[in-house]
């Protein structure tokens, strides 16, 4: 009888053994966070590229329109139509970039209304099957249509509200006949504070600030059976000050943090069977002896990410793997000063960081601008400050604004 018990005994342990299992990581993965659409984050004008990619809290021109569009009701002009050019990946093709056209209008002293117009194309790709084929040509492409509605709550703040449709053709109808392009809807919510101007002891000065939460929307997705992709729903914050020196020189100096409110990619591991040799319940690589796979993707730290749009918006804030410094990890910052002279030529300088977990974009940006009559005239040159190459090194940029009923109102 004893015998029995003994012999069970040792079965036992032996199956508990063998039942035990082990979440081992899988080998680290960058946790940069990807969107759908990413496009809609590029700047699409030159005056915001030579100041770090900043423009929320800059002080109001025609682009505000894709920036924070409260900025609209704070213009000293009437009107204003935009045209822009940047060219992608330049050092290695030259049919990929970024065009963009804008216009807002000034409805009265307190609202405004303003359009715009973005279109990525990623040139010509052509597919051949054999040396006796057609070729057939493919050109994939993203577009951005928005429209937006700025008030003046006060003399010196004002909010905006604007609708986004954004189209994704990037499926290419090489094996799959019936790909289509994915489409879906997005909205932005912006603030501008802007202050009198105030005497100091040698200069006289104004505060800037602003906020956005831009293209927050649903997920698309290409096909029924495809992967659901966020929006490049986006919050920026930003804060500047205007050094007005005399009545033609102007110093004015911004900084502005940005964060994507989509979730964080989870810290993910494989579940496997081992046998526990020395019955201390944990895995020990050097002891214990690894069995099958149990589970793949098993989250081991962090948040599943497959949620509704709104609720990645709130999960964004508290689902890094990392905790709090992860979340941190997570903003960008960029830095700016742009010089002016009676308001006819400008002089910009920038910085823009990304940490080096979630992107690694650092460089650094000088641009000008040229007023001549009702056109302005903005270039930009990009510098970077990182292992990682921008797309836009070493890229010329060049955006024009044509001002209609230029100085009709008095903001200053």
């Amino acid at each position: 009888m004893k015998n029995k018990i003994l012999i069970a005994t040792v079965l036992l342990l032996s199956l508990k053994s063998m039942a035990q299992t082990t979440v081992i990581p899988n080998s680290p993965d960058s946790r940069v966070i990807t969107t759908g659409i990413p496009f809609a984050l590029i700047a699409p004008d030159a005056r915001a590229a030579g100041l770090g990619d900043m423009g929320v809290a800059t002080s109001p021109d025609g682009y505000s329109q894709f920036w924070n569009a409260s900025k609209n009701a704070f213009n000293t002009n009437k009107s204003a139509v935009t045209l822009s050019y940047t060219p992608y990946l330049s050092k290695l093709v030259n049919d990929i970039g970024l065009a963009s056209v804008s216009y807002f209008n000034r409805i009265d002293e307190n609202s405004a209304f303003g359009v715009g117009f973005r279109y990525f194309s990623l040139g010509e790709i052509e597919f051949v099957q054999d040396e006796f084929s057609t070729p057939l040509i493919q050109k994939p492409n993203e577009f951005t249509i928005d429209v937006s509605y700025s008030l003046r709550l006060s003399d010196q703040f004002g909010m905006a509200i604007g609708l986004r449709y954004l189209r994704s053709d990037l499926k290419l109808q090489t094996d799959n006949v019936d790909a289509t392009a994915a489409s879906s809807f997005g909205a932005d919510i912006t603030g501008y504070y802007q202050s009198e101007e105030e005497a100091y002891s040698d200069f006289n000065g104004r505060w800037r600030g602003g906020f956005a939460i831009q293209n927050l929307g649903p997920k698309f997705k290409y096909d029924e059976e495809g992967q659901e992709n966020f929006q490049p729903t986006n919050l920026r914050l930003g804060g500047g000050f205007d050094f007005i020196l005399d009545q033609y020189n102007t110093v004015a100096v911004t900084a502005e943090f940005s964060k994507l409110l989509v979730p964080t990619p989870p810290e993910l591991g494989t579940e496997y069977n081992y046998t526990d040799n020395n019955g201390n319940g944990v895995y020990d690589e050097d002891v214990d002896d690894l069995g099958d796979t149990v589970a793949s993707n098993v989250i081991i730290s962090g948040q599943d990410p497959d949620v509704p749009f709104l609720s990645g918006v709130f999960q964004s804030f508290g689902d890094a793997p990392g905790g709090f410094k992860e979340e941190l990890q997570e903003f960008t910052y960029a830095l700016g000063a742009e010089y002016t002279y009676q308001d006819s030529f400008a002089f910009r300088a920038g910085y823009f960081n990304e940490h080096e977990t979630k992107g690694a974009r650092k460089f650094f940006a000088l641009g000008a601008g040229f007023k001549y009559n009702v056109i302005n005239v903005d270039l930009s040159y990009l510098f970077s400050a990182s292992q990682v190459q921008s797309p836009l090194e070493s890229t010329l940029r060049f955006s024009l604004t044509f001002n209609l009923g230029a100085g009709t109102y008095t903001e200053y």
